[in-house]
């Protein structure tokens, strides 16, 4: 009887042992999310915003704040925020994963952590490697609109502030929608729009927040991606958004799928890979990845070994 007891527990010895040692490897591998805002400060709820911060072995100096989608009422973390944070450090940029707050908290609040968020990365991450000239935002459906809500409602600092988180510019120096919700018009996803203004807001905060009518010619250059058969939110957002970028001259790389729906679900092709390839050229392209991401992808000649 003790004996079969003494086996017991150290079989259960064991097994804690091993999931002690799996769970520090997990944990040590998954970087911790970092408060956004201080204690006391950034308003309503935002003890429940963060950052979550992946770097490269060898930073580049490029850094993107990632947006993940959700309607404003979730937030979709795993592949739209944590994966392409990890794809991005392939390249020597690093990522940096936005949670930010959404429903029942309404506008502003959500743009206030973008703007933090990209103010926060410039005055702490020189010491991860960041270069401040070469700090862009990505978004994903919801999370693209408020990438572009960001993108076309910054600020330059408050140079007389403290604090020098506030004293920094909340303007990306480019942006990636990705499916991303535009507009709060006619042409909007009606779930993103109500858990963002609520359900009567004026048709003076619509086309505030109608981000097709915000742009300017000092509107960061923009990489942006949508799929024609998307039945959640229509392409015909991403389209009025580069049209206005392409009226202003603002630089803007547009790849439009003739098939897959809302996420590139549905398709054959894919799709995912084909816009991460498009994107990471683009950023080539315009200087934010140092080496052509094609090179790692051409195809090595097949050598045949000679037979005497």
């Amino acid at each position: 009887m003790n004996r079969h007891f003494t086996r017991r527990k150290l079989g259960l010895a064991l097994f804690c042992f091993a999931f002690s040692a799996f769970s520090a490897v997990s944990s040590a591998a998954e970087p911790a999310d970092v408060p956004l805002w201080k204690p006391g400060t950034g308003g309503a709820n935002a003890e429940k915003t963060s950052l979550r911060w992946y770097v490269p072995e060898k930073p580049n100096g490029t850094v993107v704040v990632i947006c993940p989608g959700g309607g404003y009422g979730m937030l979709v973390k795993g592949n739209e925020g944590y994966d392409v944070a990890k794809w991005l450090n392939k390249f020597g940029v690093t990522g940096v994963v936005l949670s930010y707050r959404i429903a029942p908290n309404r506008h502003p609040l959500p743009l206030q952590d973008a703007a933090h968020a990209l103010r926060t990365v410039r005055a702490e991450g020189k010491s991860r490697g960041v270069e401040p000239k070469k700090v862009g935002v990505m978004g994903f459906s919801a999370g693209g609109h408020l990438a572009s809500t960001i993108a076309t409602h910054f600020d330059d600092g408050d140079a007389k502030s403290e604090d020098p988180i506030e004293k920094m510019s909340s303007r990306p120096d480019f942006q990636i929608l990705i499916y991303p919700v535009i507009t709060l018009t006619a042409k909007t996803e009606g779930g993103t729009k109500r858990n963002l203004l609520g359900p009567n807001p004026s048709q003076e905060l619509i086309d505030l927040l109608s981000n097709e009518k915000q742009v300017t010619d000092k509107t960061p250059p923009a990489f942006v991606c949508h799929s024609a058969k998307d039945q959640m939110v229509p392409v015909d957002n991403s389209r009025m958004y580069v049209d206005a970028l392409k009226a202003h001259k603002v630089p803007v790389e547009y790849l439009e799928f003739t098939e897959g729906g809302h996420g590139f679900t549905g398709s054959k092709l894919p799709l995912w890979q084909m816009w991460q390839d498009a994107c990471a050229k683009w950023m080539f392209q315009q200087g934010f990845i140092p080496e052509d991401p094609a090179k790692d992808k051409e195809a090595k000649p097949e050598t045949k070994e000679k037979k005497d």
